[in-house]
């Protein structure tokens, strides 16, 4: 009994569904119950949308909106700073040089003059060297005069032996001082 109470009762909802005509949601006797609930929906959608989501959502654009603004101002200020540094890192290599080049102008100064008084020092020892050398040479000039004129005495006096005459000291010096003068 159960099976055919079961066959039938399908069959019955099967014979209703036929005669009302199909859905019940295009059923137009039902527009006006439908109508009013999705009207209800739409409010309670815009009412949730109006005072929960919208407001959560509007202030997260603020939030991002105002956070964006302060790290763009922050960039700006970081940008400024930089710039500031860069040209105060300028002022101070241009600074540096300038003490660099003084620095070595001052090196060069007190080198060319360490060097100025070494030349005069050892220019004075040259002088000194060379009028020492001078004197020497003199003395050498002098005594290879002298050296000559012994020389050329003796040397005129065995010829004068050797050719059998005789000369004595006064002439054969004479004879040889006139003849050195020229």
């Amino acid at each position: 009994m159960t099976a055919t109470t079961t066959t039938e009762a399908a069959t019955e909802v099967a014979h209703e569904a036929a005669a009302s005509g199909g859905m019940p949601q295009l059923d137009p006797t039902h527009f006006a119950n439908q109508i009013f609930w999705l009207v209800v929906t739409l409010l309670v959608v815009f009412f949730v949308l109006k005072l929960v989501a919208l407001p959560r959502i509007g202030g997260t654009l603020a939030n991002r909106k105002g956070t964006i603004i302060n790290d763009l101002a922050a960039a700006e200020e970081l940008k400024q700073k930089a710039v500031a540094a860069e040209k105060a890192y300028q002022d101070a290599l241009a600074q540096a040089r300038v003490e660099a080049a003084k620095i070595v102008a001052d090196a060069k100064a007190e080198i060319q003059g360490d060097l100025n008084k070494a030349i005069a020092k050892a220019d004075a020892q040259i002088a000194t060297k060379s009028a020492e050398s001078a004197g020497r040479i003199d003395e050498i000039r002098a005594g290879a005069q002298e050296a000559i004129n012994e020389v050329a005495k003796d040397t005129a006096k065995e010829l004068v032996a050797a050719l059998g005459g005789k000369a004595d000291a006064r002439s054969i010096t004479a004879a040889v001082t006139a003849r050195l003068k020229g």
